[in-house]
């Protein structure tokens, strides 16, 4: 399908994180910027208020490596997942769709990419007391605390109740994501395994 540019000459490219699927930022594209993407591989976009393309992270470093880019079945929005090095927003904060203006994000699959944070944050800066930082310190305790979980989970499921299946689900996945970052576990690799479960 070819890209569809508005009167401008640009198309909207939404950019989410390959690994959480959050959705990092959305930008603007002309076609130059588009070819420099294929050919690169990293973002680039057109600035509406400067009038000039431009290389996400060319200052900052926050570079975007594009692990793929799909088109929407109009063809004229781009979603590209990306490797985000630092900070998508250009105010310093993980993705520029941080502020609620309705509803509970609480609730929702956001909670993943804000706990992977804590977590990674945890590895990189100790704190005294963290239960994380002490599953961190002992690896034996971490990997029992995943089978543990695991088994509590699949009791819960026996006994169908549903508060009982999401406390220790919930615990089941923060556990894992503790062993993940703690054994740095390529998410990707994971993720291609599925794909070849979902055929």
């Amino acid at each position: 399908m070819n890209i569809k540019y508005d009167e401008k000459g640009l198309v909207t490219v939404v950019v989410q994180d390959c690994v959480t699927n959050e959705v990092l930022m959305v930008a603007w594209a002309n076609e130059e910027a588009v070819e420099l993407m294929k050919k690169t591989g990293y973002t680039h976009f057109w600035s509406r208020s400067r009038q000039k393309l431009w290389r996400k992270g060319e200052e900052s470093g926050h570079v975007q490596k594009i692990v793929s880019m799909q088109i929407d079945c109009d063809g004229d929005t781009l979603l590209a997942r990306v490797e985000q090095t630092g900070a998508a927003c250009h105010t310093g904060t993980p993705t520029c769709f941080s502020e609620t203006v309705y509803g509970d994000p609480g609730s929702t699959m956001a909670i993943i990419p804000e706990l992977r944070r804590v977590i990674r944050d945890r590895r990189e800066n100790p704190v005294e007391g963290s239960y994380t930082c002490k599953l961190f310190d002992d690896e034996t305790r971490m990997c029992k605390k995943v089978i543990e979980e695991a088994g509590e989970f699949a009791l819960a499921i026996k006994d169908r109740s549903e508060d009982e299946m999401a406390w220790e689900l919930a615990d089941l996945i923060y556990h894992s994501m503790v062993a993940i970052e703690k054994s740095g576990l390529s998410m990707e690799k994971v993720y291609q395994k599925l794909s070849e479960r979902a055929r």
